[in-house]
């Protein structure tokens, strides 16, 4: 018994366990700000363009019984995840993107040594020869 624990210990405290659980947490915390984006500008331009910003009541009706079938929702729901998607790309994707490229390529160039330290390397070259 001992061993399982020490050994769900050590998964529980591996790395990536922790960076997942961090990552989950701030995409709770993120939530309601993509979810305000998508329902107070995105959506409210979808309204503008079809009319209505929601399309929940638009039903098939079955039969003469009253059974009706709300596709409106799948659309409505469709519409709000490519929004949430396209929200994400533009102001977190793209973001993280352009910073990393422009940390690579910082990392890449290594600052020329200036007249001093050059000038030291060489008197340190000339000594061990």
């Amino acid at each position: 018994m001992k061993d399982f624990i020490d050994g769900f210990k050590k998964f529980a405290m591996q790395g990536s366990v922790i960076e997942v659980a961090i990552a989950f947490v701030l995409a709770i915390a993120f939530k309601p700000i993509i979810d305000s984006l998508v329902e107070g500008v995105l959506m409210p331009i979808v309204g503008a363009i079809f009319g209505q910003p929601s399309f929940d009541r638009m039903t098939i009706k079955l039969g003469e019984n009253g059974a009706e079938i709300f596709y409106g929702w799948v659309l409505t729901t469709g519409i709000s995840f490519l929004a949430t998607a396209f929200a994400l790309y533009v102001f977190v994707v793209k973001p993280y993107e352009a910073y990393k490229k422009r940390q690579a390529s910082g990392e890449e160039e290594a600052p020329e040594p200036d007249e001093q330290t050059v000038l030291l390397t060489e008197i340190r070259d000339a000594l061990v020869k």
